[in-house]
């Protein structure tokens, strides 16, 4: 794998499994799920233990099914709004033609808010007809409320073509019941997902074991019916000659798969087979080059392939034999083996790991395996390229968890630190992000540029009300010319810091050209953000027809981008109702305003999050506003916001419109399709 699959979504996350060579049709279980579409029940669940069959199950059955299919493998690191939220429209993306140009940049600048991305995803759902299973494995390692606040209503809101379905070991926090009471769910629990009798003899066929019918009956009553059970059993059944001293001493509980694993697997192996097994077991995916460099072998590729043909418990990831995975029971239990026999080669395994991953491209799982290995400080020097990445791409969660766990080794190190500061201001810490700060100041070298903490720096001053030192940064950034540069966060905060200094005459065409800037630079947020902010210079200008005016723009554009709940939009409320003469329609956004600020962990109207050194892909441009619209900018007067479509801004570039209500067809950013 080339690509950083933290950023990059790897191939294998968004497609299903290929099927097993030893795959058994389990007629009964798919029509429990047929059964679910057929009712259109709107979330298809397959809750139960590991080792249950539930991935086969739904690759399988997805397999078999005329319907499009967007799969999505979920692992723990995917518990990030952003990410999460990113990979399921790319997945989507793959087998529908929704407009991810739009949505990614909503998902970024939003920070995966489930209610600005949820709306703006279903409302791209309802424009195709087609029908779509959204496919969620391994749901139970999510743990971030948001994202499961936001898959909940997902499946209220979508179109009645599209069906979640949902693969975990636990059920998730929804509130299933009221989807029972209204037909809206089908499951399939551990008690199905049971092999019977019949089942497993075809199970064990398939692998060269043709027992006899009481053998079956008995193996299934000492597996409970486990599909992992019956498999390991097969394993053994292939080293003894004699099933049913076998039989007698198997069981089915995890206590066995131990033993299993330690006495009988593990101990019929050749030592070096047993080596490479422990060995690889650092590795989440595995390929036959990363094999070899880990363990020293030449024959990975072969190695992998042969062992995925006679054990059904590492898993194919795709089709041509390239990548595969340990199924999740047998590599926990070999990393525990492995922690157990060969602690002590366990970090140079890792270092190896990550040595490939860094030729590949792949900073993300470097630092990953750089950590595992015990060497914070190799792993804290890749973060100046992967940290700036992952704030850019709205990933903070997944950049804390990181810069966690490099603990004081991220003080000692500048773009940590300056990205540490990042994750708590954004939190709002403030007092903690300038401890950051200085973090950064005392590991500087001569020749860091400074000029990328400016943000951070002016973002501070202005949440602490030191508006006189972020306008002298201000005003030293803009002499340097650091204006000119491709850099929207940076002219952004410096048109916020004219607009809260009351210098409306330099707030003006500095906002207007971050207005530009964003949307060249795909940082949709920071476009809305800096809108919002004329609307605030109009305001404390005391010309509430023109600030009525530009807090209209503002959320115009915001609405036409999906963003019109994004919790930045709170001001633009507040201002519109401040400035309405209408007292029904003030109170609404009164309201809308004050909800908007309460959603915000930090309600921070020159709040804006840093995208250094990230190249950005531009999103589509929107269409030409409505009719009204223009009419209503035609009517500004010329120091006012840029009248329409075609008026050239401050900067000299022509700012782009939003969408038309008409053309986006979704009113005010919410969605057409209710429960």
């Amino acid at each position: 794998m080339t690509s950083e699959r933290d950023l990059v979504v790897a191939t294998t996350k968004l497609r299903p499994p290929p099927p097993p060579g030893r795959f058994v049709p389990r007629s009964r279980l798919d029509d429990i799920l047929d059964a679910g579409l057929d009712t259109h029940a709107r979330l298809l669940l397959v809750s139960a233990a590991a080792g249950s069959g539930k991935s086969t199950l739904l690759a399988t059955w997805a397999a078999g099914r005329p319907d499009a299919v967007a799969w999505l493998q979920v692992e723990p690191s995917d518990s990030d709004p952003t990410r999460f939220w990113s990979f399921l429209i790319e997945t989507i993306c793959r087998v529908r033609p929704i407009d991810t140009a739009n949505l990614t940049p909503l998902v970024i600048g939003s920070n995966g808010d489930d209610l600005v991305v949820v709306t703006a995803l279903v409302n791209a759902l309802a424009a195709d007809p087609g029908p779509l299973l959204v496919i969620v494995d391994d749901y139970h390692v999510v743990d971030d409320a948001s994202v499961h606040r936001g898959v909940e209503r997902l499946i209220d809101l979508c179109p009645p073509q599209v069906t979640i379905v949902l693969g975990t070991r636990f059920d998730p926090p929804f509130r299933l019941g009221r989807l029972r009471v209204r037909n809206h769910l089908a499951e399939v629990r551990a008690a199905d997902l049971r092999f019977d009798s019949a089942e497993a003899s075809d199970l064990l066929a398939a692998g060269g074991h043709d027992l006899e019918p009481d053998h079956v009956v008995r193996l299934c009553d000492r597996t409970e019916g486990w599909a992992a059970g019956l498999v390991l059993a097969g394993l053994a059944l292939g080293r003894n000659g004699e099933p049913s001293a076998l039989i007698d001493g198997f069981g089915g509980g995890d206590q066995l798969v131990v033993k299993y694993l330690r006495d009988e697997l593990l101990a019929a192996l050749d030592p070096a087979e047993v080596q490479r097994l422990l060995a690889t077991s650092v590795l989440d995916q595995l390929s036959g080059p990363l094999v070899d460099a880990v363990t020293g072998d030449t024959d990975g590729t072969a190695w992998l392939r042969s062992t995925a043909a006679d054990n059904q418990l590492l898993i194919a990831l795709d089709r041509t034999g390239t990548w595969f995975r340990y199924h999740h029971l047998l590599r926990d239990l070999l990393r525990l083996e492995a922690e157990r026999a060969i602690p002590h080669l366990i970090p140079a395994l890792n270092a190896r790991a990550a040595e490939w991953f860094e030729d590949h491209g792949d900073t993300g799982a470097a630092i990953a395996h750089r950590l595992a290995a015990g060497d914070p400080g190799a792993a804290g020097q890749l973060m100046y390229l992967y940290g700036p990445a992952l704030l850019a791409a709205g990933q903070v969660d997944t950049l804390r968890s990181i810069l966690e766990q490099l603990g004081d080794t991220a003080r000692t190190i500048t773009w940590c630190a300056l990205l540490y500061g990042w994750c708590e201001y954004v939190a709002g810490r403030h007092a903690s992000a300038q401890t950051w700060l200085d973090a950064l100041d005392a590991a500087a070298e001569t020749e860091f540029p400074q000029v990328v903490a400016a943000p951070l720096r002016m973002n501070l001053s202005l949440a602490r009300g030191e508006v006189g030192a972020a306008l002298d940064s201000a005003r030293m950034l803009a002499a340097a010319g650091h204006l000119a540069t491709p850099r929207c966060d940076l002219t952004s905060v410096v048109g916020a810091t004219f607009a809260w200094a009351g210098l409306h005459d330099e707030a003006r065409p500095t906002l207007l050209r971050a207005v530009d800037q964003s949307i060249e630079e795909g940082f949709l947020s920071a476009h809305v953000l800096a809108l919002v902010h004329l609307a605030v210079v109009e305001v404390d200008g005391g010309t509430p027809a023109e600030a009525r005016a530009a807090a209209a723009l503002a959320i115009e554009v915001a609405q036409g981008f999906g963003l019109g709940e994004y919790h930045g939009m709170a001001p633009a409320y507040a201002i519109r109702a401040r400035t309405c003469g209408e007292p029904d329609a003030a109170r609404r956004d009164a309201r809308l305003a004050l909800d908007l600020a309460r959603r915000a962990s930090c309600v921070d109207p020159a709040r804006f999050v840093p995208r250094p050194h990230v190249v950005r892909r531009r999103p589509s441009r929107p269409r030409r506003p409505s009719r009204e619209a223009a009419a209503r900018r035609r009517t500004r007067r010329d120091r006012s916001l840029p009248r329409s479509r075609h008026r050239c801004s401050a900067s000299g570039s022509r700012r782009i419109a939003p969408r038309s209500r008409r053309s986006h067809g979704r009113g005010r950013g919410r969605s057409t399709h209710r429960p």
